[in-house]
């Protein structure tokens, strides 16, 4: 598998990621994540709609926590014709029970913790830490990975007007 050493930070310590570098321009890899309720989801399911993948260390944490608060209030504004997921390690029981004690209602959380297919495949497992780097990446309604945002200081909120314009340039 491939690492990519001094990737990201977390903290100012370098950390490694395992799996090959998004690029854009390319189909988006086609992943099964775990939902809220255990229910195997893949990531094409939601062709047809432009998607925005909100990947994060840990939702109990404060950066993930409010980088996810912010993309539920975001949804409100950006119509049916575009799905937020957040994906994180968590499992899904605590995704649930987070979502349900901060009221997120527009966001589709879903956990890669049963073989993280999902980081390797993008490129975002944390080699030390068993956990996902934080990385926003648009897909469009085919499939086609169109922005990424891979945070270089996993402490840190993403840009979020740049997501936000991204989006607006695919609906």
């Amino acid at each position: 598998m491939q690492e990519r050493p001094n990737a990201i930070t977390f903290k100012g310590k370098p950390l490694t990621l395992l799996g090959p570098e998004l690029k854009t321009g390319v189909p988006a890899p086609d992943c099964t994540l775990a939902a809220n309720d255990l229910s195997e989801v893949k990531l094409a399911s939601f062709r047809g709609k432009v998607c925005i993948v909100s990947v994060v260390p840990s939702l109990d944490t404060p950066v993930c926590s409010t980088e996810t608060r912010r993309f539920n209030e975001e949804a409100a504004t950006l119509g049916g014709e575009v799905v937020i997921l957040t994906v994180s390690m968590d499992l899904p029981f605590a995704q649930k029970r987070w979502c349900a004690a901060e009221g997120i209602d527009r966001v589709v959380t879903l956990s890669d913790y049963r073989t993280g297919a999902f980081g390797t495949a993008y490129g975002l497992l944390i080699k030390e830490l068993g956990l996902l780097a934080r990385c926003v990446i648009v897909i469009d309604r085919s499939g086609i990975i169109r922005y990424v945002q891979l945070v270089p200081e996993v402490a840190t909120e993403p840009d979020y007007q740049a997501v936000l314009q991204a989006v607006q340039e695919l609906k």
